[in-house]
């Protein structure tokens, strides 16, 4: 009986060991998936014109072309200047948010009141200005920044065209007379 029992165990391992080799002997082939990834990047531009677009450093900030009498403003007078900024190619898009980097000069800052509204083309003037989205309130004084963001389109695809309007209001006192403000904004752009 133990002999049998035997035969019977060593048989069994005999068609195990034939169904291994038989498995071990088939074809086999196999399908490889991978991917290469590569961050994108998000930058912006600026151009005074509208059409000239360039990267401008807080240390280089642009030179905003303001309407005359800038230079000589008087209690009354508001001043307009275009700033537009889009995404350069290669970019993603984005959203941008107009803040207030500094005022400086010899005090005319505190005097001066401006707003800051969005227009659908680049001439930037009380007409252009009338028409357009705020972003700074009209009356705001220079510290104030941009409320909400503008959206851009990815690889220059869309301008946001800012047009300020900076004005020295009326009954400004004598003391205001020969100061100076030196302004500087910053449009950030963050990617979307």
């Amino acid at each position: 009986m133990l002999s049998r029992r035997v035969c019977a165990v060593l048989a069994g391992g005999l068609v195990l060991g034939v169904g291994a080799t038989m498995t071990l002997a088939a074809w086999n082939d196999s399908e490889f998936g991978g991917a290469t990834f590569t961050a994108g990047r998000f930058d912006i531009v600026g151009a005074i014109d509208g059409t000239t677009f360039s990267s401008h450093a807080s240390t280089a900030p642009a030179a905003l072309s303001f309407t005359a009498p800038f230079n000589a403003i008087a209690p009354g007078n508001t001043v307009h200047a275009l700033f537009s900024v889009r995404t350069a190619n290669p970019s993603v898009a984005g959203a941008l948010q107009l803040s207030v980097t500094s005022t400086a000069g010899t005090g005319l800052g505190p005097f001066l009141r401006y707003g800051v509204r969005t227009i659908a083309g680049t001439t930037c003037n009380a007409t252009t200005y009338a028409a357009g989205t705020a972003v700074v309130p009209d009356n705001s004084t220079m510290a104030t920044g941009g409320t909400g963001t503008q959206a851009v389109a990815a690889n220059g695809g869309s301008t946001v065209n800012y047009c300020f309007a900076v004005t020295l209001p009326a009954g400004t006192d004598n003391t205001a007379q020969g100061l100076t403000a030196i302004q500087t904004w910053q449009v950030a752009g963050t990617s979307s």
